[in-house]
């Protein structure tokens, strides 16, 4: 994750965002993603369950935009997790909620479950005011975490998180934490799912973000790259790429694969490339001790 050392200067200094004019606030906003996982052999965070939303946010933010500067005038410059900007601490100091002992932003009537987006503007508005934190004495998520990379309240290791070791980490995920990844997919959502400010969720009324349809783990082993692409388009899941892609799924029938994805694994331990021939054949491995231990 070196990108985050980039544009530092960018990032501790926002009013800079603007070129020729200083920037004078930020509004923050945050869109609900919320749903039930479904029912399937697998897990995928629930923010990648249906379409893109950067584009999709990116849009509406723009459109908000003209609507300022037609209205108030000023000069705007929409974000979308796109730009140098803290977008949690933002959303904290505009009062969307606090910053929990995972990371995550907690919003008191939604809990964790939000885009965050911000817009810049040389417009100068109001402030918010911050929301106290109500974490008490909670250590659910520290507890929940499957690999420990929530080293301490509020201190996460990134190197350890699923999320990072399913999207971000281009290599090998180190066997250390593969038995953990269980049948997570593409990221992680356990230190969301046990956070007790859920019990406010309510599903997301956003039809882009509803459960895109997806066939089983072997299936999706054996696509080419092209295939990849086209049942991808416009998920976050493309991504991966599809190196990655298969790599994650080879890992998760490590631990919940049986007998009949075998053949599927045993073509990919043939594939040229040799990260996803190596979990593969991990992945095998894993499945025949398995069944060794049922005999």
């Amino acid at each position: 994750m070196a990108w985050m050392a980039r544009n530092n200067d960018r990032r501790m200094h926002p009013e800079r965002l603007i070129p020729e004019r200083e920037a004078k606030s930020i509004i923050s906003l945050a869109l609900n993603y919320y749903q039930p996982n479904p029912k399937r052999g697998y897990r995928v965070a629930k923010y990648a369950l249906g379409d893109d939303y950067h584009n999709f946010m990116l849009r509406r933010l723009k459109r908000l935009c003209r609507i300022l500067r037609e209205e108030y005038g000023g000069e705007q410059r929409p974000y979308v997790d796109t730009g140098p900007l803290l977008e949690k601490p933002i959303a904290a100091s505009a009062g969307l909620g606090w910053q929990g002992k995972s990371t995550i932003l907690i919003e008191p009537k939604r809990g964790t479950w939000n885009f965050l987006a911000n817009i810049v503007t040389t417009l100068e508005l109001p402030a918010g005011v911050p929301q106290k934190d109500r974490c008490g004495t909670c250590t659910r998520c520290l507890d929940a975490c499957p690999t420990r990379a929530i080293t301490a309240p509020y201190q996460l290791d990134a190197s350890k998180c699923i999320s990072y070791l399913t999207i971000e980490h281009d290599g090998a995920i180190p066997l250390a934490y593969r038995k953990a990844i269980g049948d997570r997919m593409y990221g992680c959502d356990e230190c969301l799912d046990v956070c007790p400010w859920n019990k406010w969720a309510v599903p997301t009324v956003e039809p882009k973000f509803a459960t895109r349809e997806l066939p089983s783990l072997s299936e999706m082993l054996l696509w080419d790259e092209v295939t990849f692409s086209e049942r991808m388009q416009g998920s976050p899941l493309r991504r991966l790429k599809v190196h990655r892609f298969k790599r994650n799924i080879c890992v998760v029938l490590g631990n919940v694969g049986t007998e009949q994805d075998l053949a599927a694994l045993k073509l990919v331990a043939a594939d040229a490339d040799a990260m996803v021939a190596e979990h593969a054949e991990w992945a095998i491995a894993q499945i025949m001790y398995r069944v060794d231990c049922l005999r």
